[in-house]
């Protein structure tokens, strides 16, 4: 396998695998590193003349402490959080690094919260579509093993996501829908790296119950393309097919598409029209992103616009479909309302779900000043990385100055003192599934990437299950 092909195989969860990069220093203006715990002058003038000439002082005003960063106990230092969201539907909550524990224990905590106060009904995850519905079966209505699914449908690069505390979430959405059997949690994977069998198996029942004649045409189209290996090995396998080979795949699971479009259901077959059209939708994401020539830097490009534009169009489509309002975990740099690699990434999940959504978006960027983290190593392999407090001039160096360990921001209301900061580009830790990774530390301007940030003083790497 090419050098292309080999990156894409990785590409698999997330970003990550190209843009994973170690914390660096940036040019940034003296004031951004300016202590909000320096000495200062005494005095109401003095004080006011300190905090203009400190970002982390004027943010310190306006920061609210998280109590814990564990997913248990009382929710009330969250209600600050729930009037940053107002009335999003989709709440996209980032990572700076794919596998630490504190991330994940943030996640599970807000989920509860905006779960149990403000009415959301699904948890979205860089998961493909066909993952997610088998997470969603088990949630629902207990079908299958959880460790079983977890251990077959979190391999390759989605291993990261085979951890302890999504267990943990997990189980409390099960044991939630358990309590609430009319009113459950729903779970949604939106990624197009894998279309499993179930997808083809649900096109399939749907062709023959409502629509037989068209059976033996989806039945050809679909040709040699239902999965019958793991996922890691079946995109290894496809990636290895001739670029020409690939591109007639994709053309065909196009076709499919169509035939499905061409006869849109009515009255009670409607719902189940939609639904069988979208997992068609979500094979053909997948054979169109595996069209692309991975030999040609252009087309690199191209497909992850691709990758991001379709993560979007199923979280869109999930919540206008069922109405939820949707937690949604990613790579801060998928969920940003810019990209931070523009060359790697014209255009992110993030900035589609806000053309889309408008205010129904919310991108809350995490961040963190030092601590650990899984990763794969160069040779591949998994393993826990360490990194020590944020360089001078960093984003995370300034706001691991403001006063609380843990806290949520309101990035839209900042004092005016801090917004010159924010509106300037600095660099910002952006690790991926593998550590070092191959691209320069990007430099964003937080003001125009997130509506809200939750900033970890530390975080430990995340408990791997297998």
């Amino acid at each position: 396998m090419n050098m292309h092909k080999a990156l894409l195989t990785a590409l698999l969860v997330p970003l990550g695998a190209t843009l994973a990069v170690a914390p660096a220093a940036s040019a940034a203006p003296a004031a951004a590193s300016v202590s909000a715990d320096a000495a200062a002058p005494a005095g109401p003038e003095a004080a006011a003349a300190a905090t203009f000439r400190s970002p982390e002082a004027a943010l310190d005003r306006v920061a609210h402490p998280l109590r814990t960063t564990e997913p248990r106990g009382g929710l009330a230092d969250l209600r600050p959080f729930g009037r940053m969201v107002g009335d999003a539907r989709v709440v996209g909550l980032g990572e700076a690094t794919h596998s630490s524990h504190e991330f994940f224990t943030v996640k599970h905590r807000i989920l509860r919260y905006l779960v149990e106060e403000k009415g959301f009904r699904a948890f979205a995850l860089e998961a493909p579509w066909s993952t997610g519905l088998r997470l969603d079966a088990y949630l629902l209505r207990g079908e299958g093993d959880l460790k079983q699914i977890m251990d077959e449908e979190f391999r390759g690069d989605y291993r990261w996501w085979n951890n302890a505390e999504y267990r943990d979430l997990l189980q409390w959405i099960r044991a939630y829908n358990v309590k609430h059997p009319k009113d459950p949690v729903r779970f949604v994977g939106d990624d197009g790296g894998f279309a499993g069998a179930e997808l083809y198996d649900k096109v399939s029942a749907y062709a023959a119950a409502a629509r037989p004649e068209l059976a033996p045409e989806l039945t050809e189209l679909y040709r040699g393309l239902r999965p019958a290996t793991d996922a890691e090995r079946y995109v290894s396998d496809y990636l290895a097919k001739p670029l020409a080979e690939r591109k007639e795949l994709a053309e065909r699971t196009g076709r499919a598409v169509d035939l499905l479009k061409q006869q849109p259901g009515t009255g009670a077959d409607a719902d189940a029209h939609a639904w069988a059209l979208q997992h068609a939708t979500a094979i053909h994401q997948m054979t169109t992103l595996y069209a692309f020539d991975w030999d040609d830097p252009k087309d690199i490009s191209d497909a992850m616009l691709h990758r991001d534009r379709i993560m979007a169009e199923n979280i869109a489509w999930w919540q206008q479909r069922t109405g939820d309002k949707i937690l949604l975990a990613a790579h801060n740099s998928h969920l940003a309302l810019k990209t931070y690699v523009p060359g790697h990434y014209p255009k992110v999940q993030g900035g589609f779900l806000r053309e889309r959504l408008g205010a129904g978006y919310l991108s809350v960027g995490l961040t963190f000043d030092h601590g650990s983290f899984n990763a794969s190593g160069k040779d591949g392999g998994a393993r826990r990385f360490t990194v020590g407090p944020a360089a001078p001039g960093t984003i995370e160096h300034t706001l691991d100055r403001v006063r609380h360990r843990d806290y949520v921001l309101d990035l839209r209301n900042a004092p005016a003192a801090a917004r010159t900061w924010l509106a300037a580009p600095h660099t910002v830790k952006n690790i991926g599934a593998t550590y070092p990774g191959i691209a320069d530390a990007p430099q964003i301007r937080l003001a125009d990437s997130h509506d809200v940030l939750i900033h970890l003083h530390r975080v430990e790497a995340a408990r791997m299950l297998k």
